[in-house]
């Protein structure tokens, strides 16, 4: 095969393994970001159901501490009581202390209906803490993988593109600046191959003429539909 059309061959398998590998590439930082985003979420939730946690506690501990103060008032208004003088005295003494016992009971009743509120909430919050946990597990596999992946097709792009630049020095400078110029015309692809009288690129037929001229030397010759450069190939003989 002639030396330039080899070359230019093997060019376009270089450009056309790097394009694909650039595309690999553009895949991932997509799949890195939706499952940081994922993830994200994930993480804002467990803090919302946290906070409404903490929240319900801290509840707790205010109903808990008015209820402290709530007896301590009720304590000191039966002390009290043995101190007054008057039956006008007595009667509110004991209206006093009876507010104060009603109000305790209500903070009592709400006291609770919260430690239930607490204790079914200690369990969703402890599934989510495992739900979590695993949840965090396969997050940082799936970063791993994908950033392990950005790098492996990062060497890849780099040792395509040196051996790319070498072929690329290899080949008359009148032929690369015609090469580039075709592939800028044909979405990326410069050189195809050519079998029963077919063009690899626009898949159209090509004179029956050029077709044996292509069988027969080592040419380089265009489609005349694409503007490609065309060589011929068995694929028959590809298969086997």
């Amino acid at each position: 095969m002639n030396k330039h059309l080899s070359s230019l061959i093997a060019l376009q398998e270089l450009d056309t393994e790097a394009r694909q590998l650039k595309t690999q590439k553009n895949d991932l930082p997509l799949r890195l970001s939706k499952l940081e985003e994922a993830n994200e979420k994930s993480n804002l939730d467990f803090a919302e159901n946290k906070k409404k946690y903490d929240d319900i506690l801290a509840q707790h501990r205010e109903l808990e501490s008015k209820l402290k103060k709530g007896s301590d008032a009720l304590s000191k208004a039966k002390d009290r009581l043995g101190e007054v003088k008057t039956n006008k005295e007595y009667q509110a003494m004991l209206k006093e202390i009876e507010n104060v016992e009603t109000k305790n009971s209500e903070i009592e009743t709400e006291i609770i209906c919260l430690l239930e509120e607490i204790d079914k909430s200690k369990k969703v919050l402890q599934e989510q803490e495992k739900t979590k946990e695993q949840q965090d597990r396969q997050y940082e596999l799936q970063r791993q993988i994908i950033k392990g992946d950005i790098d492996s097709l990062d060497e890849k792009i780099r040792k395509c593109s040196q051996q790319l630049q070498q072929l690329m020095e290899s080949i008359p400078k009148d032929l690369t600046k015609r090469y580039e110029m075709i592939k800028a015309l044909n979405n990326g692809t410069a050189v195809v191959s050519v079998w029963k009288g077919v063009c690899g690129g626009c898949h159209m037929n090509i004179p029956p003429q050029l077709y044996n001229e292509l069988q027969k030397t080592d040419d380089l010759f265009s489609c005349p539909n694409c503007s490609r450069i065309i060589y011929w190939q068995n694929k028959e003989e590809c298969e086997d």
